[in-house]
């Protein structure tokens, strides 16, 4: 990883020689000198990275390189600090030089000092350099000393990203639990899943969670909650609480949102339970404390309610089931048969082991001891391997002979676990490490962490392609080695967040604590942070006082996510005091501030600024100091203005600025002349139109790199300017106008859209005078919203061949006609289907072969629609259909079902409900 390290630091010594202007006297010579040393260091460091584990002299010299690098570093941005980020123009400018000059020349010569001492460090590691090369000379370490792209896994088909691991051997177990969760007694009892991690406890326990069996017993009262080491009891109360209360769609007390008082919290849940067969399940419980505190409020009710646990700890498992009675289901590791079945999958793809590989794929896998996610890891970087080169998977196996000496499960594990690591290019090591910067649990925003990578510097721009789309190929990569799992998608199946296996999340905070790669403070850290940190996460609980610490001086990232006033207050006094004038990301959703700390202002190098979720509400003239400025993320804000100053952020490439909530759009950001100077950007959303002014309109036009674009407050004389720059934004993912008023219509010339070969999304709010002619050539759609429209043309003509489309959504008058026809073969990828709010609709037709992947199905508020549409019995892949404030002729025939042909054609449907309530079970469905 310090390959990485060393990487980064060259190309600021190769942008720092472009411009010899600011280079004192004797100070180049030994920045090339600097620079031509670490060259030749940085080709050896590829294969001495993947080393140093196994050997501790080299581990050692990989230490001393890392420092040394982390040092010119600082010792650069500094340079720059004091001498660029003071630059001012004019007669006031000349003479601002002036004073900087005469103050700043000790500090000038204090850095050439500096510079000289790295040189002699740098001269003593090249030495030491010569001493270790034969300790590697013999042996290649894996794809980490290779150059493989990181957009590999892009021209992979999307088969290919591999999904969390699909269990072997879980059958027994499965159906043992099944069986105790739906056997006929009336007592309240408890299943404890115990095992060691890895072994899919989690995983055993949420297939059965949601078996159609166990949902129909318990109707649909069931909660799950991760309790994890570091859990707050009356959190953990109120998300059961919250979970109950969803179910039964009922809304949630204030007195139990904003109660931390545990013995309410269990007094509520006791009340609420007392007549209700209910289940709930306590993943990742670490102690029985943690048990011990919850357990009073699962009463016996004599209604046969369950309670599932999963842990580690086996006095936990015997105390849970001792207390209220029931079984501990224990996971083993898996069987040899089941352990290579799951092996060739990840390996092979599920092929079988080619001859000549079977001997030494035996002997790697019985290392494993049968850990599921030991086996997953090393057969998912088996996989990259090739299957006609014996001695590729031979150097597997000897290192991983010498990472498990140590014979215990968890070192085992860890070693196998840090092998993988190992394994990745080079390019990728930082990526993967930065994910254990986030609190366990947490699921990660694939888009925000593509930012933070970036603006950490860990994404090299390749030809032809965005920082954004290499980013999103070395994400790909790590779900390819299973290194990091989906945790939500959106309907058009792109991955929304992501997680890291605890495990996994473990074995890298030891190597960042290690490699002094990132600090994580808790309440369960100490007080005092590390000699040197570079990256500080602070998660809740946390108990430093950050304005006293010199080591932030060398701080470069910042996360916060903790909501303490003084833990803010200290690191905003660091900035306002030039103790951390390094920084580059600044990460600070939900910071507990109503106002743009000008302290921030301060940070030169900044990149990456998110205030998402907190109460600011303006921004100060003075960003414009942050000149290198990439993302700045003011989402759920108040701000709805923005300084014209905010233009000199040449850099700026994500600027978010709006206020989501549900399916409304809130007010963006009132529109800035000039905007086209921010010629970066990739993310402009959203921006409010103003009346009577086009030429914003024009300037967003020659914003040629944007990939999403939100405008609002849209009239009639933005249309000619505003079509007209939108032909011109090619790389368009997403798209979204919203009209000034409902009544305002906005001629939509569909027929200019034509040059957006890669939108996705597309959402229109407001009436359209002409029908969507023209959004039949947008192939690459799949997700498209109206609100509003009052479209007089059936839109399903323009719509129905679209190859890609998955989501459709008429909204709120979105069309003004009495049916609406699904035409034989159409709309064959659809499948999610909304239509609310049309007050003319009278019908609703399904041709045969029509919608034939449709999922979900929502009618809504159409109160002439008193037939369920016909045809839907075709609909064979229908899973939900859901039926909200429509004709009570509609929802009564339903509802008593008997031989009324509305009932009949919904009998063949999983999961139907009449506004909340389970046509089926009759108990309330949890719609998302």
């Amino acid at each position: 990883m310090s390959e990485s390290v060393v990487r980064f630091l060259l190309q600021k010594f190769s942008s720092l020689l472009e411009d010899e202007v600011k280079l004192l006297s004797g100070v180049r010579d030994e920045v090339v000198f600097v620079k031509n040393e670490l060259d030749r260091i940085r080709a050896f460091l590829r294969s001495a990275d993947a080393k140093e584990d196994q050997d501790e002299e080299i581990k050692v010299w990989v230490k001393q390189v890392r420092e040394v690098a982390y040092d010119a570093e600082d010792i650069i941005d500094d340079f720059l600090y004091r001498f660029e980020h003071t630059k001012r123009h004019g007669f006031y400018g000349y003479l601002s030089k002036m004073a900087r000059g005469i103050k700043n020349l000790k500090a000038r010569r204090r850095i050439a000092s500096l510079l000289q001492r790295i040189k002699r460090r740098v001269t003593d590691i090249s030495e030491g350099r010569q001493r270790y090369d034969y300790k590697l000379s013999s042996t290649e370490i894996g794809s980490s000393s290779g150059t493989k792209p990181c957009y590999y896994s892009e021209i992979r088909s999307d088969a290919r990203l591999l999904e969390e691991a699909q269990l072997v051997g879980i059958e027994p177990k499965k159906q043992a639990l099944l069986s105790f969760l739906v056997k006929d007694t009336s007592q309240l009892q408890a299943a404890a899943v115990h095992g060691m991690g890895g072994l899919g406890k989690t995983a055993l326990v949420s297939k059965v969670y949601n078996h159609s069996r166990v949902k129909n017993h318990f109707h649909q009262i069931q909660a799950w909650v991760t309790v994890s080491q570091s859990f707050k009891l009356h959190e953990v109360l109120r998300q059961i609480i919250q979970q109950f209360f969803k179910a039964m769609k009922l809304p949630l007390p204030d007195e139990v949102e904003k109660s931390t008082d545990p013995h309410f919290l269990k007094t509520t849940i006791v009340h609420f339970l007392s007549d209700k067969r209910y289940l709930v399940v306590l993943d990742d419980i670490w102690d029985v404390d943690a048990w011990e505190a919850m357990k009073i409020a699962f009463r016996n009710n004599n209604n046969g309610s369950r309670v599932m646990i999963t842990t580690r700890i086996a006095d936990v498992a015997s105390s849970s089931t001792k207390d209220v009675g029931g079984e501990i289901i224990t996971l083993d590791p898996l069987s040899s048969e089941d352990s290579w079945t799951l092996f060739c999958a990840k390996a092979f793809q599920g092929k079988a082991c080619p001859s000549h590989l079977k001997e030494i794929s035996r002997e790697i896998l019985r290392r494993c001891e049968g850990l599921p996610l030991a086996i997953v890891a090393i057969g998912s970087m088996l996989a990259t391997k090739d299957t006609s080169r014996v001695d590729e998977w031979e150097i597997v196996d000897r290192s991983l002979r010498v990472e498990l000496q140590g014979n215990t499960r968890l070192k085992s594990m860890q070693a196998i676990l840090s092998l993988s690591f190992n394994d990745l290019p080079y390019h990728l090591k930082h990526c993967f490490m930065y994910l254990s910067l986030f609190p366990e649990d947490y699921s990660i925003k694939r888009h925000v962490l593509i930012r933070l990578w970036i603006a950490e510097g860990f994404i090299e721009e390749i030809e032809g392609r965005t920082l954004e789309e290499v980013a999103n190929g070395c994400f790909n990569e790590l779900l390819n080695r299973s290194l990091v799992q989906v945790n939500k998608r959106y309907s058009d199946r792109r991955i929304r967040s992501c997680r890291v296996h605890d495990i996994l999340r473990e074995t890298m905070l030891l190597k960042s604590k290690d490699q002094g790669f990132a600090a994580i403070t808790n309440k369960e850290s100490s007080k005092r942070l590390p000699e040197r940190v570079r990256r500080l996460s602070v998660h809740e609980g946390t108990n430093i006082d950050a304005s006293g610490d010199k080591q932030l001086s060398q701080l470069r990232s910042l996360l916060l996510f903790t909501e303490e006033k003084d833990v803010w207050n200290n690191f905003m006094f660091s900035f306002s005091d030039q103790g951390s004038r390094l920084v580059k990301v600044l990460g600070c959703r939900f910071a507990p501030t109503t106002t743009f700390p000008e302290s921030i202002t301060k940070l030169y190098h900044l990149r990456y600024l998110c205030l998402r979720d907190t109460s600011v509400s303006s921004v100060p003239p003075s960003i414009a100091n942050l000149r290198h400025l990439e993302t700045l993320d003011l989402k759920n804000t108040l701000v709805r203005e923005l300084p014209s100053e905010i233009l000199r952020l040449q850099f700026l490439r994500h600027l978010i600025v709006y206020d989501y909530k549900h399916c409304s759009m809130t007010p963006g950001f009132k529109a800035l002349k000039g905007m086209e100077s921010l010629s970066s950007l990739r993310k402009l959303c959203n921006v409010e139109a103003k009346q009577g002014e086009t030429e914003p309109m024009v300037s967003v036009g020659r914003l040629t790199q944007l990939t999403k674009l939100g405008i609002l407050q849209l009239g009639v004389e933005h249309g000619d300017a505003l079509f007209s720059s939108i032909h011109e934004l090619k790389l368009l993912r997403s798209l979204r106008l919203a009209s000034r008023t409902e009544d305002e219509a906005l001629s939509f010339q569909f027929k200019s859209f034509s040059s957006l070969r890669l939108l996705q999304r597309l959402y229109i709010t407001g009436p359209v005078e002409k029908s969507l002619e023209g959004l039949q050539n947008l192939t690459n759609l799949s997700r498209l919203r109206l609100v509003g429209s009052r479209l007089q043309v059936d839109p399903l003509e323009s719509l129905q061949d679209l190859p890609n489309l998955v989501l459709l959504c008429f909204y709120k008058g979105a069309y003004d006609g009495e049916s609406l026809c699904f035409k034989a073969g159409s709309f064959l990828m659809l499948r999610y289907l909304r239509i609310s709010e049309l007050e003319n609709l009278r019908r609703v037709t399904v041709e045969d072969k029509a919608l034939s992947h449709l999922g979900r199905m929502v009618l809504n508020d159409c109160k002439l629609l008193k037939e369920i549409p016909s045809g839907i019995e075709r609909l064979r892949n229908l899973q939900q259909l859901q039926l909200v404030n429509m004709a009570a002729e509609l929802t009564t025939t339903v509802y008593r079902g008997s031989q009324h042909d509305n009932y009949s054609k919904v009998m063949h449907i999983p999961h139907v409900f009449i506004g909340r309530w389970s046509l089926k079970s009759g108990a309330v469905g949890d719609w998302l």
